[in-house]
């Protein structure tokens, strides 16, 4: 697994996730009941992207993140 330190890195998971799936971005978001620009956002690795929409995406992909007591 992927240890994920930056956005970016998120956004370089799911977008790779979501090519091996073979869903394009506008199937994903519409899967997640998210629009197409918060997905494009997620996978450029943006800052500010909402947290529970992100856990979702990561959800609607299979994924699952963990978090370690020595990075909080």
């Amino acid at each position: 697994m992927a240890q994920m330190t930056k956005m970016q890195t998120l956004g370089q998971i799911v977008r790779t996730t979501r090519k091996k799936q073979g869903l394009t971005q506008e199937q994903l978001a519409a899967v997640s009941g998210v629009g197409v620009r918060f997905v494009r956002e997620l996978e450029q690795g943006k800052e500010s992207c909402h947290i529970g929409k992100s856990l979702h995406i990561l959800a609607m992909l299979g994924l699952d993140i963990q978090i370690s007591g020595d990075n909080l």
